[in-house]
């Protein structure tokens, strides 16, 4: 494509090839940034560039196709009248340090984990990052920063470096929307970054064919009933943890044993309906015979959410070789080795589904009848394998 003189929307939206693209005279300095990121894809910004204090300075305007042609020119023009008035258009440049503690305060409002996440967020930030990068202005810090920060550590502590890469990419991301810089320096690492080969850790978990012996070793120990009755229930209907543990009587419409978990406590923020097989129904009904003003349907001893390291606890107390949520990941490999369900079907009893490839495949349904089929064979399946407590990795 010829490039134009002055830019234009269609050669804005069009233009594939990396590089970066001015406005021409009487722009303000205006430019379009084209750069590919690792994923394939091209980014595209805008900058202007401006002459502060003497300085020669690349002032971010944010992100096509988020910020307009038109709202980028508004923008230059407010800049370059904000200099002449002697104003910096910039504004007070944050700390990286500061930066990060007001993306984590954005955050946290979506966050349902009670402050989990915002503390691990500032955990690795403060131990990897703020020593080298929390004193920097935002707009100064480079790749070269960066990878001062994950290279160390990056061979034997590669997981915990990956996330301080994607919260250090989150703060800069921030930074660009906020035009106090018009590139994300965390984008080119990977190609730069070693190649460890380091496999990621997923969730312990049992094979299928000893969850039943664990939910009869679990109902023999002694343990608290709600701890029991919660981790057999989040077993038998393959929810996580926490949507479990906090389980409320209301969700559940008991005549058609169906159990709806509201969005905000589902990872994918949208509501989950779950079938309830005959034994799932069971468990409620023993529930109801502790039934308290908590209006929870498995309360700790303090009438409070059980927590997840209780049911964790549980576990390690009584050798079961995994933790809570490696009972999905027993129940998925029980669903595609001893079922003939399809593969949506199975997916979408975990809440996994791509919701657009199901609704493409069955129009207007979640399944619901396939996957009480499906959670029916599981319990049965289950139920028969608990009759002989055997001993687990023994």
């Amino acid at each position: 494509m010829k490039r134009p003189k002055t830019l234009l929307a269609s050669f804005v939206r069009t233009i594939s090839r990396p590089g970066r693209y001015g406005d021409g005279r009487g722009g303000h300095g205006l430019s379009l940034l084209v750069k590919p990121m690792t994923n394939g894809r091209l980014s595209k910004s805008w900058s202007q560039r401006l002459l502060i204090n003497g300085k020669p300075v690349n002032v971010g305007l944010g992100p096509y196709p988020l910020i307009s042609l038109a709202d980028a020119r508004g923008k230059v023009l407010e800049n370059r009248q904000a200099l002449i008035k002697g104003r910096d258009p910039r504004g007070r440049i944050p700390l990286f340090s500061q930066a990060a503690e007001e993306v984590i305060t954005i955050h946290a409002a979506g966050w349902k984990d009670r402050g989990k996440s915002a503390n691990q967020w500032r955990a690795t930030l403060r131990d990897y990052a703020m020593p080298k990068l929390g004193h920097k202005r935002i707009n100064d810090i480079t790749t070269a920063d960066v990878m001062a920060v994950l290279l160390p550590h990056w061979h034997d502590r590669t997981e915990t470096m990956r996330r301080v890469k994607q919260r250090i990419g989150a703060i800069m991301k921030w930074a660009i929307a906020n035009s106090y810089r018009e590139d994300d320096p965390t984008l080119t690492l990977s190609a730069a970054l070693p190649k460890n080969g380091t496999v990621r850790n997923h969730h312990k978990a049992l094979p299928y064919s000893e969850v039943g012996a664990a939910i009869a070793r679990v109902r023999a120990s002694g343990a608290y009933w709600a701890t029991v009755a919660c981790f057999e229930f989040m077993t038998l209907t393959a929810v996580r943890s926490g949507e479990a543990r906090l389980a409320r009587w209301t969700e559940f419409d008991l005549d058609t044993a169906t159990w709806e978990i509201p969005g905000e406590r589902m990872k994918t923020k949208r509501p989950h309906r779950v079938p309830l097989s005959k034994r799932a129904l069971e468990i409620l009904e023993e529930a109801s015979r502790y039934a308290d003003n908590s209006g929870l349907v498995f309360p700790s001893v303090t009438g409070k959410a059980l927590s997840d390291s209780t049911v964790s606890k549980l576990l390690r107390e009584n050798d079961i070789g995994c933790v809570p949520h490696g009972m999905r990941s027993s129940f998925r490999q029980w669903a595609a080795e001893r079922t003939n369900q399809p593969r949506e079907v199975c997916e979408l009893a975990l809440a996994h589904v791509n919701s657009d490839r199901v609704e493409a495949a069955y129009p207007r349904s979640d399944l619901f009848d396939l996957r009480q089929r499906l959670m029916e064979q599981w319990a049965a399946y289950v139920s028969a394998n608990d009759a002989d407590v055997v001993r687990l990795h023994g």
